[in-house]
């Protein structure tokens, strides 16, 4: 890590390891670390050497949903940034890598090919060249739905997936030079003059009028990413204004209490719909592409990285911490009680009117799924684990 990332690092857990405001709590990121640790040991299914896709408490106490690769693959993703601080998993991470890679049927999209590609770069880059001849990538954008519908989150995924090839394997593979910058072209036509990224470039007929003018906060923080990953493997700058255009408006748009809103309307480069804001996006995907970018750039994305962390300690709407320390788990997010509430919002916007959910009519979602868990030790697992470590052996959920 050369020098002024490092000191970005440093900065950062500075800054997030001070009491809160609202909660009275430490955002510890080592602490956090462990956290997020004991909840994948929770989910995760011994016999099968994958993650649960989902934990749900309900009334009659926690119901465990099949395994899920394409999570595993995310939670992967985390355990090896961990790992790289010095950290022992408590799991045979070596093991669910090779469950992973034997069966590779759960790739459905070109932005679960950009997965795949990414985690092997990343995981077990040894694997990447075999990898590359078993799959077309130069076909790829045409063959699957997302691909030939320009959806922003697939190419966000397949381009990250491309410039880790890249970075992992230099000289030692295939150029992936033409589909990166047609994958970088695509991505960039859904990106509107106020920086905010559509969900799609080229949606179905029913679906146009929406995914051309709306993207989801995912849209925009995983092309932020991937505009820093591939201009970075690829030593150009270009894709890094995109990027810093984006984040910068994601910035402004960012809650008083550091929520990061759900859907935004590019046209106008303004929210639409507030909720559901999920903690994956406070303490995981957010922190990924924000830190990466600051890397990238030299602009600091500290405030709002700290702000949106503050919020899942309980500084937010409900002043609930969504951290659970008796079980284990950090919950998912907090939400509508109802689905009308955000048809509602929608049309307060285009009316023109502000308003929106009060806090009476929000709830805790009370799951908890591995890839929220991945990608925050994605974020932050090079910060490592407290001297005085979190049980990670117990089981709370079965």
């Amino acid at each position: 890590m050369s020098p002024r990332p490092l000191l970005e690092a440093v900065s950062v857990r500075e800054r997030v390891n001070v009491p809160t405001d609202n909660c009275g709590s430490q955002l510890d990121i080592p602490a956090l670390n462990a956290l997020a640790l004991r909840s994948l040991v929770s989910l995760f299914e011994e016999k099968e050497k994958l993650f649960s896709r989902r934990v749900t408490l309900t009334e009659d106490g926690f119901h465990r949903e099949g395994t899920s690769r394409k999570r595993t693959v995310i939670a992967l993703l985390g355990l090896q940034r961990l790992a790289e601080s010095g950290a022992a998993p408590p799991v045979d991470v070596a093991s669910i890598r090779d469950v992973v890679l034997k069966d590779t049927s759960w790739v459905r999209s070109v932005g679960d090919l950009g997965l795949l590609i990414w985690f092997t770069a990343k995981c077990a880059p040894e694997r990447l060249g075999v990898l590359l001849k078993e799959w077309e990538l130069g076909t790829a954008l045409e063959s699957y739905a997302d691909g030939r519908q320009a959806c922003t989150k697939g190419l966000a995924w397949f381009l990250a997936g491309i410039a880790h090839a890249r970075l992992a394997c230099p000289g030692t593979i295939p150029d992936l030079t033409d589909i990166a910058v047609d994958t970088y072209h695509l991505l960039q036509d859904n990106q509107s003059e106020g920086a905010i990224f559509g969900h799609a470039g080229f949606p179905g007929f029913f679906q146009r009028a929406f995914c051309n003018r709306f993207g989801t906060f995912a849209d925009q923080i995983y092309a932020i990413y991937a505009l820093t990953t591939f201009a970075r493997a690829f030593q150009i700058e270009e894709p890094l204004g995109s990027a810093l255009g984006c984040a910068n408006s994601l910035r402004a748009l960012q809650g008083e209490m550091g929520q990061w809103w759900y859907l935004y309307d590019k046209s106008a480069c303004r929210v639409v719909n507030r909720y559901p804001v999920f903690s994956l996006h406070q303490d995981g995907i957010a922190p990924v592409s924000l830190l990466a970018l600051g890397e990238a750039t030299g602009q600091s994305f500290h405030e709002p990285i700290f702000k949106g962390l503050a919020w899942l300690a309980g500084g937010n709407e409900l002043g609930d911490d969504l951290r659970n320390l008796d079980r284990g788990l950090i919950w998912d997010s907090i939400a509508p009680r109802r689905r009308m509430t955000n048809y509602w919002e929608a049309a307060l916007h285009f009316m023109n009117i502000s308003g929106g959910p009060q806090a009476e009519s929000l709830r805790i979602r009370y799951e908890a799924r591995p890839d929220h868990f991945g990608w925050l030790l994605y974020a932050f697992g090079r910060f490592g684990l407290p001297k005085v470590g979190i049980a990670t052996d117990a089981d709370t959920t079965h």
